[in-house]
C-alpha cells in the first residue's frame, strides 16, 4: 500500500514545472518497431515489418530500414556462414547484405556503418569478418552459348577464398564442386573453411576431415 502511494504521488508531480503525462515524457525516438536487438560495435538492429535499420547509442536511426540485410528467423548456429546469422549485426565494422539476382539465387557481400556496400555481393556464402578477414565462396561463369530456346548457357566454377574488408580476394582455399546453379535445384553451399586466427585457417577437405592451413596473406 505504501509503495502504491509513493508511485501515485510521483505521477502527480509536474515535470519541469509543466504537467505532463507518462506518454508525453516517454515520447519515442523511433517507434512502431517489431524487434530490437542488442548493440554491437555501437549500433543496434531494429526491425519494422520485413526490413531492418540501425540506431546509434543515442537512439537515432542512422541506417534507414532496408530489405537486403542478412538474418534468419531460425538460424543454424552450427554453421559459420550466412545461415548462422540470427539478426543483423556489425562485426569488424561490416554487416552482411544480400541481393537476389535474375536467376533467383542470392549473392552476399557487406555494407559499412554508413550503409554503403563495400564488399560486392558476389559470394554464394560468406562468414562474418574477424580480424579484418572473412571466407566466401566466389562464383565465376563463362558464357558457353545458347540453347534451343535462345537462353544463355554458362560454365561455372567456384572457389572458396579468403577476402579482406575491401572485397579483395587474398587467398584461394579450395575449388568447390557439386553446386547446381538452378533456382529449382539450388542449395546454399556450406562453407568448408574458417579463419581461426589472423593467419591460420581450418579447412574441411574432400574426405570430410579437417586440416590446418597457413595462407600467405598480404592484407
Amino acid at each position: 500500500m505504501k509503495n502504491l502511494l509513493i508511485i501515485t504521488l510521483l505521477l502527480s508531480i509536474p515535470f519541469i514545472g509543466i504537467s505532463q503525462s507518462v506518454e508525453d515524457i516517454n515520447k519515442p525516438i523511433v517507434g512502431e518497431l517489431d524487434q530490437i536487438e542488442p548493440f554491437s560495435e555501437g549500433l543496434a538492429a531494429v526491425k519494422k515489418g520485413n526490413q531492418w535499420g540501425f540506431i546509434d547509442e543515442n537512439g537515432q536511426l542512422v541506417i534507414e530500414f532496408r530489405g537486403d540485410v542478412v538474418w534468419n528467423q531460425t538460424p543454424n548456429t552450427s554453421n559459420f556462414g550466412v545461415e548462422g546469422i540470427g539478426y543483423p549485426k556489425f562485426k569488424d565494422g561490416l554487416c552482411a547484405v544480400k541481393i537476389v539476382k535474375e536467376d533467383g539465387i542470392a549473392r552476399y557481400g557487406f555494407m559499412d556503418k554508413k550503409g554503403n556496400v563495400v564488399v560486392a555481393t558476389e559470394f554464394l556464402n560468406v562468414s562474418q569478418f574477424s580480424d579484418g578477414l572473412a571466407v566466401g565462396i566466389y562464383e565465376s561463369k563463362e558464357l558457353r552459348g545458347k540453347n534451343s530456346f535462345q537462353l544463355n548457357i554458362y560454365d561455372y566454377s567456384f572457389t572458396e577464398v579468403v577476402v579482406n574488408k575491401s572485397g579483395e580476394m587474398l587467398w584461394p582455399i579450395q575449388v568447390r564442386q557439386n553446386i547446381v546453379m538452378s533456382k529449382r535445384l539450388y542449395k546454399l553451399p556450406e562453407l568448408h573453411a574458417m579463419m581461426i586466427s589472423e593467419d591460420l585457417l581450418k579447412v574441411k577437405d574432400k574426405t570430410n576431415k579437417w586440416k590446418i592451413v597457413k595462407p600467405t596473406l598480404e592484407n
